[in-house]
């Protein structure tokens, strides 16, 4: 059972020395991702008037933030931050505008698989690295939870105005604009970003950030992927994606199909601010149940209620549902990073947490491509049974293979959870 000490609150948080310097170019940094996949579809769609094409040249960039998201954490926890995000901005955004002018020159679909490549590979990490700053501003302090419930619900406010912005701009503006958009944000907010060297992780193991006192012991840097608990998370994540994903494509088509293409951003909104209102509560609420059970009841809520997706045919009754579904998607993801904190070693975390950010996004990227050619193939609707697939498999494998989060041996050393960790550094 966890603590019943009641947690720190959220201003408590806020007032961490130095935090402000990393979370506002953070938050803005990590705004554009949530306009990515959208943007694309909604370009690419109109030039080639096909959702199938458009959700997979979406998957392509969704597949290759999953592939190399791991890596750049990983490079991130060895030679820091800021080297591997300077270069990572500069390649996002010119990739990402070549996407935009093939599309609009009517490229190939090979030209554009092939831009979408580098658009996704280049993804800035923020999310993971913002996450790495706390750690090493928080630990062995309580705090560590509430930061982690506070990241989830940054990452949803992301989520309730990136789709919003992209909807706007693309049908307002210009088929265009959204996606030129995202990459002049993610140029402009990561080198911005990456200026903070200040709260910067230092690197090759060593506890505290740049300018501070790296007293504690080296850790040896392994995979992430070595820890089973982590392989498990994957999966639940990758099911957390196909809720993405295919409420994007479906969302899109459903408000085209009835002539009001301008509520797809207002839907998608309130799915978002679902997430980010339990998100919210998830953070203030000093927890008396394992994460590992939180875990298991909030995935079966949210198998269940994206389940019913598929048979709703009105604004209303979507935007209900949709509501409903995001409020079960926070607390998901929520719990999951929290376990990240029990189960991996400190000179992993990184790499952790970008292998369930990867994990989202290829989720994401299977689920546009599935939900594409369904909409396309079978019936208005038929997109919205891809988050009731991914949710389900995800559901079953998380029951069969639950053992796996259990916390080993205190004798490792790794993250305890917050007040019981073992003394170590986090790079």
């Amino acid at each position: 059972m966890a603590s019943t000490v009641t947690r720190p609150g959220y201003g408590q948080l806020l007032r961490t020395r130095g935090a402000w310097t990393f979370l506002l170019p953070g938050f803005a940094a990590r705004q554009p991702f949530a306009m990515l996949t959208l943007s694309i579809v909604l370009l690419v769609q109109h030039t080639t008037g096909s959702y199938g094409v458009a959700g997979a040249v979406a998957a392509v960039t969704g597949v290759a933030m999953a592939l190399f998201a791991p890596y750049s954490g990983r490079l991130a926890d060895r030679y820091g931050q800021r080297a591997v995000l300077l270069p990572g901005v500069l390649v996002h955004a010119a990739s990402g505008l070549t996407l935009t002018v093939l599309a609009l020159a009517n490229a190939p679909l090979w030209a554009l698989f092939l831009a979408a490549v580098p658009t996704g590979a280049s993804v800035p990490q923020v999310g993971p690295m913002v996450r790495a700053r706390w750690a090493v501003r928080l630990k062995d302090t309580p705090l560590m939870s509430t930061a982690a419930a506070f990241e989830s619900v940054t990452d949803e406010l992301t989520f309730v105005l990136g789709p919003l912005v992209a909807t706007a701009l693309c049908t307002a503006v210009d088929p265009a604009a959204g996606l030129v958009t995202e990459a002049a944000l993610t140029l402009v907010g990561g080198l911005l970003f990456a200026a903070q060297k200040s709260t910067q992780p230092l690197v090759g193991g060593a506890g505290g950030v740049d300018g501070a006192d790296g007293g504690h012991a080296r850790v040896e840097h392994v995979s992430a992927l070595r820890v089973p608990g982590v392989r498990v998370l994957i999966v639940v994540f990758l099911g957390i994606g196909s809720v993405f994903g295919g409420m994007q494509v479906s969302l899109a088509a459903f408000t085209e199909s009835i002539g009001e293409p301008g509520l797809n951003g207002v839907l998608y909104g309130v799915f978002a601010a679902g997430n980010m209102i339990s998100g919210l509560a998830c953070g203030a609420i000093a927890w008396k149940v394992t994460p590992q059970r939180r875990l298991l009841v909030g995935y079966t809520a949210l198998a269940v209620t994206a389940s019913g997706l598929w048979a709703a045919h009105s604004v209303l009754v979507l935007a209900g549902l949709g509501l409903l579904v995001g409020m079960c998607i926070a607390p998901a993801i929520v719990t999951g990073y929290t376990l990240v904190e029990d189960l991996v070693p400190a000179g992993a975390r990184t790499e952790a947490f970008t292998w369930l950010t990867g994990a989202v996004a290829l989720g994401q990227a299977g689920a546009v491509t599935v939900a594409g050619q369904l909409e396309d193939r079978v019936r208005d609707g038929a997109g919205f049974l891809v988050p009731m697939g991914g949710t389900v498999l995800a559901l079953a494998v998380l029951v069969t293979l639950r053992s796996r989060l259990a916390t080993r041996s205190p004798s490792r050393t790794v993250a305890r959870g917050v007040g019981h960790r073992a003394p170590a550094t986090v790079d």
